[in-house]
């Protein structure tokens, strides 16, 4: 199924005298909740139930808590890899800078082999 997309125009914000443009926004046609996901995985094994998948997926999540507050890059193999990225006001120099001046962080996933190859063959059309 392709993914859907719509439109909106905006204005350039470095140029407010330049003509607007149209661009894409990725539509969102429902979501995936843990508990769906993991009668999905469970369903594809003889061994598992979906209550054992969602105890190890909450578990997966408590840990790659834990491992990215410490500063780590937590990578899940052919999946893709998780780390903290932060952003801060400028100092003038080094030694003029401290942590107080760090205004946020984010995560940053990197997808690995399988996703990066589902980019490249994803399918669109415009949402309705």
């Amino acid at each position: 199924m392709p993914v859907q997309y719509s439109l909106s125009e905006k204005g350039n914000p470095s140029d407010q005298t330049a003509p607007k443009k149209f661009y894409t926004n990725a539509k969102s046609t429902g979501e995936v909740t843990f508990r769906s996901l993991s009668k999905e995985i469970a369903g594809g094994s003889t061994t598992v139930s979906d209550t054992d998948v969602l105890a190890v997926l909450n578990d997966l999540t408590k840990a790659l808590a834990k491992h990215l507050s410490e500063g780590r890059i937590v990578r899940f193999g052919d999946f893709g890899s998780f780390s903290l990225t932060l952003s801060s006001e400028g100092a003038e120099t080094a030694d003029k800078f401290n942590s107080s001046m760090i205004k946020s962080a984010k995560i940053a996933f990197r997808p690995g082999i399988d996703l990066k190859e589902m980019l490249a063959v994803v399918k669109f059309e415009k949402a309705k």
